[in-house]
Protein backbone atom coordinates (compact mmCIF):
# COMPACT_ATOMS: atom_id res chain seq x y z
CA UNK A 1 0.00 0.00 0.00
CA UNK A 2 2.90 2.39 0.74
CA UNK A 3 3.27 4.90 -2.05
CA UNK A 4 0.01 3.98 -3.84
CA UNK A 5 -2.14 7.00 -4.65
CA UNK A 6 -5.81 7.02 -3.70
CA UNK A 7 -8.37 9.68 -4.62
CA UNK A 8 -11.26 9.60 -2.15
CA UNK A 9 -14.33 11.59 -3.16
CA UNK A 10 -16.40 12.13 -0.03
CA UNK A 11 -13.50 12.03 2.41
CA UNK A 12 -14.74 14.47 5.05
CA UNK A 13 -16.73 11.99 7.15
CA UNK A 14 -18.20 8.49 7.20
CA UNK A 15 -16.71 5.78 5.00
CA UNK A 16 -14.48 8.24 3.14
CA UNK A 17 -12.87 9.57 6.26
CA UNK A 18 -12.46 6.07 7.65
CA UNK A 19 -10.81 4.81 4.48
CA UNK A 20 -8.49 7.84 4.36
CA UNK A 21 -7.34 7.32 7.93
CA UNK A 22 -6.78 3.60 7.40
CA UNK A 23 -4.82 4.27 4.21
CA UNK A 24 -2.72 6.81 6.08
CA UNK A 25 -1.76 4.11 8.55
CA UNK A 26 -0.66 2.01 5.56
CA UNK A 27 1.48 4.94 4.29
CA UNK A 28 -0.49 5.55 1.12
CA UNK A 29 -0.82 8.85 -0.72
CA UNK A 30 -4.37 10.07 -0.09
CA UNK A 31 -6.13 12.82 -2.06
CA UNK A 32 -9.07 14.07 0.00
CA UNK A 33 -12.07 15.56 -1.80
CA UNK A 34 -15.36 16.90 -0.39
CA UNK A 35 -17.09 20.24 0.19
CA UNK A 36 -16.01 20.92 3.81
CA UNK A 37 -12.48 22.29 3.42
CA UNK A 38 -11.83 22.78 7.13
CA UNK A 39 -12.75 19.21 7.94
CA UNK A 40 -10.68 17.88 5.05
CA UNK A 41 -7.66 19.69 6.48
CA UNK A 42 -8.27 18.00 9.85
CA UNK A 43 -8.43 14.60 8.19
CA UNK A 44 -5.31 15.38 6.16
CA UNK A 45 -3.43 16.18 9.36
CA UNK A 46 -4.42 12.82 10.82
CA UNK A 47 -3.38 11.00 7.63
CA UNK A 48 0.05 12.64 7.76
CA UNK A 49 0.44 11.92 11.47
CA UNK A 50 -0.26 8.24 10.76
CA UNK A 51 2.53 8.09 8.17
CA UNK A 52 0.77 8.78 4.88
CA UNK A 53 0.83 11.74 2.54
CA UNK A 54 -2.28 13.85 1.98
CA UNK A 55 -3.54 16.43 -0.49
CA UNK A 56 -6.77 18.38 0.07
CA UNK A 57 -8.83 19.39 -2.98
CA UNK A 58 -12.18 20.96 -2.11
CA UNK A 59 -14.65 19.48 -4.59
CA UNK A 60 -18.37 19.47 -5.30
CA UNK A 61 -18.83 16.24 -7.25
CA UNK A 62 -21.88 17.60 -9.06
CA UNK A 63 -19.57 19.93 -11.02
CA UNK A 64 -17.68 18.01 -13.74
CA UNK A 65 -15.08 20.78 -14.09
CA UNK A 66 -14.21 20.49 -10.40
CA UNK A 67 -13.96 16.71 -10.66
CA UNK A 68 -11.59 17.08 -13.60
CA UNK A 69 -9.55 19.61 -11.61
CA UNK A 70 -9.39 17.09 -8.75
CA UNK A 71 -7.94 14.43 -11.06
CA UNK A 72 -5.41 16.88 -12.47
CA UNK A 73 -4.31 17.97 -8.99
CA UNK A 74 -3.86 14.37 -7.84
CA UNK A 75 -1.79 13.45 -10.90
CA UNK A 76 0.30 16.62 -10.65
CA UNK A 77 1.14 15.96 -7.00
CA UNK A 78 1.74 12.20 -7.03
CA UNK A 79 2.38 11.37 -10.69
CA UNK A 80 -0.40 8.84 -11.08
CA UNK A 81 -3.70 7.64 -9.58
CA UNK A 82 -3.81 3.98 -8.57
CA UNK A 83 -7.29 3.91 -7.01
CA UNK A 84 -10.24 6.29 -7.32
CA UNK A 85 -13.05 5.93 -4.77
CA UNK A 86 -16.45 7.56 -5.44
CA UNK A 87 -17.92 7.56 -1.93
CA UNK A 88 -19.77 10.89 -1.69
CA UNK A 89 -23.52 10.42 -1.35
CA UNK A 90 -26.66 12.13 -0.10
CA UNK A 91 -30.12 10.80 0.67
CA UNK A 92 -33.76 11.73 1.23
CA UNK A 93 -36.27 9.93 3.46
CA UNK A 94 -40.06 10.13 3.19
CA UNK A 95 -42.95 9.32 0.95
CA UNK A 96 -41.93 9.97 -2.63
CA UNK A 97 -44.51 12.71 -3.19
CA UNK A 98 -43.60 14.56 0.03
CA UNK A 99 -39.97 15.21 -0.95
CA UNK A 100 -39.37 18.38 -3.01
CA UNK A 101 -38.30 17.71 -6.56
CA UNK A 102 -35.31 20.03 -6.07
CA UNK A 103 -33.97 17.57 -3.48
CA UNK A 104 -34.33 14.71 -5.93
CA UNK A 105 -32.51 16.69 -8.59
CA UNK A 106 -29.62 17.34 -6.22
CA UNK A 107 -29.50 13.69 -5.16
CA UNK A 108 -29.15 12.57 -8.77
CA UNK A 109 -26.47 15.24 -9.32
CA UNK A 110 -24.37 13.88 -6.45
CA UNK A 111 -25.12 10.16 -6.25
CA UNK A 112 -25.29 9.30 -9.93
CA UNK A 113 -23.91 12.13 -12.05
CA UNK A 114 -21.09 12.67 -9.55
CA UNK A 115 -20.13 8.99 -9.82
CA UNK A 116 -20.28 9.25 -13.62
CA UNK A 117 -18.01 12.31 -13.60
CA UNK A 118 -15.55 10.68 -11.21
CA UNK A 119 -15.55 7.42 -13.14
CA UNK A 120 -14.95 9.27 -16.40
CA UNK A 121 -12.01 11.25 -14.99
CA UNK A 122 -10.48 8.18 -13.37
CA UNK A 123 -10.86 5.75 -16.28
CA UNK A 124 -9.32 8.09 -18.82
CA UNK A 125 -6.24 8.34 -16.61
CA UNK A 126 -6.19 4.61 -15.94
CA UNK A 127 -6.28 3.93 -19.67
CA UNK A 128 -3.39 6.33 -20.26
CA UNK A 129 -1.21 4.77 -17.57
CA UNK A 130 -2.30 1.16 -18.20
CA UNK A 131 -3.71 0.26 -14.79
CA UNK A 132 -6.04 1.36 -12.01
CA UNK A 133 -8.98 0.41 -9.83
CA UNK A 134 -12.25 2.33 -9.63
CA UNK A 135 -14.30 1.74 -6.46
CA UNK A 136 -17.87 3.06 -6.46
CA UNK A 137 -20.09 3.16 -3.39
CA UNK A 138 -23.34 1.36 -4.00
CA UNK A 139 -25.70 -0.02 -1.38
CA UNK A 140 -27.83 -3.05 -0.65
CA UNK A 141 -30.45 -0.72 -2.15
CA UNK A 142 -28.61 -1.02 -5.46
CA UNK A 143 -30.41 -4.36 -5.75
CA UNK A 144 -33.23 -4.25 -3.18
CA UNK A 145 -35.59 -1.25 -3.58
CA UNK A 146 -36.54 0.31 -0.24
CA UNK A 147 -39.76 2.22 0.42
CA UNK A 148 -39.24 5.77 1.76
CA UNK A 149 -35.80 5.79 0.08
CA UNK A 150 -37.23 5.51 -3.44
CA UNK A 151 -35.05 7.96 -5.36
CA UNK A 152 -31.95 7.21 -3.29
CA UNK A 153 -32.29 3.52 -4.16
CA UNK A 154 -32.78 4.44 -7.81
CA UNK A 155 -29.48 6.34 -7.85
CA UNK A 156 -27.68 3.43 -6.20
CA UNK A 157 -29.17 1.01 -8.74
CA UNK A 158 -27.70 3.28 -11.41
CA UNK A 159 -24.26 3.08 -9.78
CA UNK A 160 -24.37 -0.72 -9.87
CA UNK A 161 -25.49 -0.78 -13.50
CA UNK A 162 -22.72 1.67 -14.43
CA UNK A 163 -20.03 -0.51 -12.86
CA UNK A 164 -21.26 -3.65 -14.59
CA UNK A 165 -21.30 -2.07 -18.04
CA UNK A 166 -17.93 -0.35 -17.56
CA UNK A 167 -16.27 -3.68 -16.80
CA UNK A 168 -17.62 -5.08 -20.06
CA UNK A 169 -16.37 -2.10 -22.04
CA UNK A 170 -12.93 -2.44 -20.46
CA UNK A 171 -12.92 -6.14 -21.35
CA UNK A 172 -13.78 -5.37 -24.96
CA UNK A 173 -11.02 -2.76 -25.09
CA UNK A 174 -8.45 -5.29 -23.87
CA UNK A 175 -8.00 -3.71 -20.43
CA UNK A 176 -10.17 -6.05 -18.37
CA UNK A 177 -7.28 -7.48 -16.37
CA UNK A 178 -5.40 -4.26 -15.62
CA UNK A 179 -8.33 -1.90 -14.96
CA UNK A 180 -11.22 -2.93 -12.74
CA UNK A 181 -14.45 -1.37 -11.50
CA UNK A 182 -15.84 -2.52 -8.14
CA UNK A 183 -19.16 -1.62 -6.53
CA UNK A 184 -19.28 -1.90 -2.73
CA UNK A 185 -22.77 -2.61 -1.36
CA UNK A 186 -23.21 -2.24 2.41
CA UNK A 187 -26.25 -2.72 4.62
CA UNK A 188 -27.49 0.31 6.59
CA UNK A 189 -24.47 1.64 8.49
CA UNK A 190 -24.04 4.00 11.44
CA UNK A 191 -22.35 6.99 9.77
CA UNK A 192 -23.14 10.74 9.57
CA UNK A 193 -25.14 9.96 6.42
CA UNK A 194 -28.22 9.75 8.63
CA UNK A 195 -27.50 13.21 10.08
CA UNK A 196 -26.96 14.66 6.62
CA UNK A 197 -29.90 13.11 4.81
CA UNK A 198 -32.94 15.15 3.82
CA UNK A 199 -35.93 13.95 5.79
CA UNK A 200 -39.63 14.55 5.20
CA UNK A 201 -40.97 11.48 7.03
CA UNK A 202 -41.64 13.28 10.32
CA UNK A 203 -39.23 11.03 12.20
CA UNK A 204 -35.49 10.44 12.45
CA UNK A 205 -34.44 7.71 10.02
CA UNK A 206 -33.17 4.37 11.32
CA UNK A 207 -32.89 0.71 10.29
CA UNK A 208 -32.92 -2.65 12.04
CA UNK A 209 -29.62 -4.45 12.72
CA UNK A 210 -27.53 -1.46 11.70
CA UNK A 211 -23.83 -2.17 11.10
CA UNK A 212 -20.84 -0.21 12.35
CA UNK A 213 -18.66 1.53 9.75
CA UNK A 214 -15.49 -0.47 10.43
CA UNK A 215 -16.34 -3.45 8.24
CA UNK A 216 -17.21 -1.21 5.29
CA UNK A 217 -13.97 0.75 5.67
CA UNK A 218 -12.06 -2.54 5.67
CA UNK A 219 -14.02 -3.71 2.62
CA UNK A 220 -13.17 -0.54 0.69
CA UNK A 221 -9.46 -0.96 1.28
CA UNK A 222 -9.59 -4.71 0.61
CA UNK A 223 -11.46 -4.41 -2.67
CA UNK A 224 -8.99 -1.79 -3.89
CA UNK A 225 -6.38 -4.56 -3.82
CA UNK A 226 -8.66 -7.48 -4.75
CA UNK A 227 -11.26 -5.96 -7.11
CA UNK A 228 -14.63 -7.67 -7.40
CA UNK A 229 -17.40 -6.42 -9.63
CA UNK A 230 -19.81 -6.39 -6.70
CA UNK A 231 -19.09 -6.71 -2.99
CA UNK A 232 -22.07 -6.94 -0.62
CA UNK A 233 -20.55 -6.17 2.79
CA UNK A 234 -21.52 -8.47 5.64
CA UNK A 235 -24.02 -11.26 6.00
CA UNK A 236 -27.06 -8.95 6.08
CA UNK A 237 -26.27 -7.38 2.73
CA UNK A 238 -25.42 -10.78 1.28
CA UNK A 239 -28.64 -12.32 2.60
CA UNK A 240 -30.76 -9.44 1.29
CA UNK A 241 -29.18 -9.73 -2.15
CA UNK A 242 -29.68 -13.51 -2.26
CA UNK A 243 -33.28 -13.23 -1.06
CA UNK A 244 -34.07 -10.63 -3.69
CA UNK A 245 -32.75 -12.84 -6.48
CA UNK A 246 -34.99 -15.69 -5.30
CA UNK A 247 -38.11 -13.84 -4.10
CA UNK A 248 -38.03 -10.24 -5.36
CA UNK A 249 -41.62 -9.22 -4.58
CA UNK A 250 -41.57 -10.74 -1.10
CA UNK A 251 -38.22 -9.17 -0.30
CA UNK A 252 -39.48 -5.75 -1.37
CA UNK A 253 -42.57 -6.08 0.84
CA UNK A 254 -40.61 -7.27 3.87
CA UNK A 255 -38.02 -4.53 3.44
CA UNK A 256 -40.71 -1.87 3.11
CA UNK A 257 -42.50 -3.11 6.22
CA UNK A 258 -39.28 -3.16 8.25
CA UNK A 259 -38.36 0.37 7.21
CA UNK A 260 -41.83 1.70 7.98
CA UNK A 261 -41.74 0.07 11.42
CA UNK A 262 -38.27 1.45 12.15
CA UNK A 263 -39.23 4.96 11.07
CA UNK A 264 -42.20 4.76 13.42
CA UNK A 265 -39.77 4.42 16.34
CA UNK A 266 -37.71 7.45 15.38
CA UNK A 267 -37.64 10.72 17.26
CA UNK A 268 -40.08 13.28 15.80
CA UNK A 269 -38.24 15.53 13.37
CA UNK A 270 -39.17 18.63 11.42
CA UNK A 271 -38.74 18.51 7.64
CA UNK A 272 -35.18 19.23 6.53
CA UNK A 273 -33.15 19.20 3.33
CA UNK A 274 -30.10 18.11 5.36
CA UNK A 275 -26.79 18.62 3.60
CA UNK A 276 -28.13 18.18 0.07
CA UNK A 277 -27.74 21.77 -1.03
CA UNK A 278 -25.23 23.12 1.49
CA UNK A 279 -22.73 21.43 3.82
CA UNK A 280 -23.69 21.24 7.49
CA UNK A 281 -21.49 21.51 10.58
CA UNK A 282 -22.60 18.32 12.31
CA UNK A 283 -21.49 14.83 11.39
CA UNK A 284 -17.71 15.19 11.37
CA UNK A 285 -16.59 11.66 12.24
CA UNK A 286 -16.56 8.16 10.77
CA UNK A 287 -19.41 7.02 13.03
CA UNK A 288 -22.71 8.86 13.21
CA UNK A 289 -24.14 7.92 16.61
CA UNK A 290 -27.29 6.43 15.06
CA UNK A 291 -27.17 3.21 17.08
CA UNK A 292 -26.83 5.18 20.32
CA UNK A 293 -29.86 7.27 19.35
CA UNK A 294 -31.83 4.14 18.52
CA UNK A 295 -31.06 2.72 21.96
CA UNK A 296 -32.37 5.90 23.58
CA UNK A 297 -35.51 5.81 21.47
CA UNK A 298 -36.13 2.15 22.28
CA UNK A 299 -35.44 2.68 25.99
CA UNK A 300 -37.87 5.60 26.12
CA UNK A 301 -40.55 3.48 24.44
CA UNK A 302 -40.00 0.61 26.87
CA UNK A 303 -40.12 2.98 29.84
CA UNK A 304 -43.53 4.18 28.78
CA UNK A 305 -42.47 7.66 27.77
CA UNK A 306 -44.96 9.82 25.95
CA UNK A 307 -45.77 7.90 22.75
CA UNK A 308 -44.25 9.26 19.59
CA UNK A 309 -46.52 10.39 16.81
CA UNK A 310 -44.42 7.83 14.97
CA UNK A 311 -46.83 5.18 16.16
CA UNK A 312 -48.62 6.24 13.00
CA UNK A 313 -47.47 5.42 9.48
CA UNK A 314 -44.64 7.79 8.44
CA UNK A 315 -45.81 10.79 6.47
Amino acid sequence: MAGRTYVIVGASSGFGQGAALHLGELRANVVLAARRSDLLEEVAGRVRAAGGQALVVTTDVSDPAKVEALANAAAARFGRIDVWMNIAGVGATGRFWDVPVADYSRMVDVNLKGVIYGSHAALRRFLAQGHGTLVNMGSVESEVPLAYHSAYGATKAGVLSLGRSLNEELRHAGHGKAIKVATVMPWAVDTPFFQHTANYSGHADRMALMDGPEKVVQALVWVSLHPREELPVGWKAQAASSAYHLFPDLTERVSANIHRAELAKGTPQAPTSGSLHQPVAEGRNVEGGVRARMKREDAAAEAGAAPLPAAQEPR
